[in-house]
């Protein structure tokens, strides 16, 4: 699904060139779930961003589907970002004066779906993840685990086929960080969706399929990761209310 080619991100601090990317080169495979890791600095979120269409390379190629990104006009790369890319971010950026149900919504105002449309899809996927008693709750007034799978809902408005997720659990406890891997491996195994994460925790890392671990914006590893089988014992639970 992507591939980047030599793709390189150059800052500059007092005039000293900093790569934030170097030379990466990758592949990512549709229906894949990936997890990148490293240390700060490392390039972890400059690669998200790039991948999705929101960070311009200083050099390189990111081709998505076999078009390349950055020869995209403005219009076709918002386009893409709405239509293709679904965004999980640590956090959340909900907004605040809309409600969880009006949030989801957001999305598919801005792709045009009519209001029935727009209205019944995001009550479905406040359904689907446990929310359907809290859709009329302002961010204030819900947990940080439900913020996150508000979040999450608004990331599936259009259906998209990436699903992009920056420390998704940065925030969280460890048995709602769960919850939230639980959701993500789900999204990804069962629905089809390509999952990209960038995360920090070890233990969220094992729930991908491959782990790449950055260093100075390269490439230092890339390992398949033996499936943990957390989220098949964890089926039984997924339907049943999660209101804390």
């Amino acid at each position: 699904m992507f591939v980047l080619d030599n793709l390189t991100k150059i800052y500059h601090h007092r005039s000293e060139p900093v790569y934030a990317l170097d030379s990466v080169r990758l592949t990512i495979p549709r229906g894949s779930f990936l997890a990148v890791t490293g240390g700060s600095g490392s390039g972890k979120t400059t690669l998200l961003l790039m991948l999705g269409g929101l960070i311009r390379p200083t050099s390189g190629t990111v081709t998505f589907k076999g078009s390349d990104l950055f020869s995209l006009t403005p219009a076709q790369l918002a386009e893409y970002r709405n239509r293709a890319i679904g965004f999980v971010l640590q956090t959340f950026n909900l907004v605040p004066y809309l409600t969880a149900l009006e949030n989801v919504m957001v999305p598919m105002l801005l792709n045009g779906t009519a209001a029935a449309d727009r209205r019944n899809r995001a009550e479905a996927l406040l359904k689907q993840l446990s929310l359907d008693r809290r859709m009329d709750f302002f961010p204030r007034e819900l947990s940080i685990g439900q913020q996150q799978r508000v979040a999450i809902a608004r990331a599936l408005a259009n259906d998209p086929e990436v699903i992009l997720a920056d420390e998704p659990t940065g925030n969280l406890d460890p048995s709602l960080s769960v919850e939230i891997l639980d959701i993500l491996e789900a999204l990804n195994r069962e629905d089809g969706h390509t999952v990209v994460m960038v995360t920090h925790n070890p233990q969220a890392a094992r729930r991908a399929q491959t782990v790449l671990q950055l260093s100075a914006g390269r490439i230092i590893s890339e390992k398949a990761v033996a499936p943990t089988g957390t989220a098949a014992a964890s089926e039984g639970s997924r339907g049943v209310d999660k209101s804390n």
